[in-house]
């Protein structure tokens, strides 16, 4: 997955040792590859959306009408999104992390345990523990923003209802529904 400039400036850190607020590192002669703190901005970013979709009200969760595209026959069916992005961060997470970075995941991302508590229950130092979550967090960045074919982040792009060309032009539009007349009033 190739990262642009833009999209790394815009999540890097001006204060990074490594990067200096670039978002990009050259490795070998033009080539590039994004910083740590380019990679814990994607998780953070993903991790706020996750969040707040968790702690959102129930009765406010939409269910949209999408269109689908499964080999000879497409169809249109409901989705809902929140619901989707929640499960998709939490199994992609424990996929790709290994059991001790998972333990830690689980305590303090998603039960939300503070350092001390996660230390004494997994009997680590404070030093060790922060280690591994930066290093959950570099990890799960990179694994959200070049997972294929629908990547976690961009978030805007996961819950964007963007149609591909090639399918813009087999979809059915609706008619718009019929302008409603408010009640004529009543002469006395």
């Amino acid at each position: 997955m190739k990262w642009s400039t833009s999209e790394a400036v815009m999540l890097a850190r001006n204060s990074c040792a490594s990067c200096h607020g670039e978002g990009l590192r050259l490795i070998r002669k033009n080539t590039y590859r994004p910083c740590n703190c380019v990679l814990r901005g994607v998780f953070r970013a993903c991790y706020a959306r996750f969040r707040h979709c968790v702690t959102k009200e129930k009765h406010m969760s939409r269910i949209s009408l999408e269109y689908h595209r499964g080999g000879r026959d497409s169809r249109v069916c409901y989705v809902r999104r929140d619901e989707d992005y929640i499960a998709d961060f939490c199994l992609v997470s424990r996929r790709h992390l290994d059991d001790f970075e998972n333990k830690i995941f689980r305590y303090h991302f998603l039960l939300g345990a503070d350092w001390r508590l996660c230390c004494r229950q997994l009997r680590i130092d404070r030093g060790a523990f922060f280690h591994a979550v930066y290093r959950i967090e570099q990890r799960l960045g990179r694994v959200f923003k070049e997972l294929q074919p629908y990547p976690l982040y961009p978030v805007e792009d996961y819950f964007g209802n963007r149609i591909p060309r090639e399918v813009e032009s087999r979809v059915l539009t609706l008619p718009a529904p019929a302008a409603v007349r408010p009640p004529l009033r009543r002469t006395a």
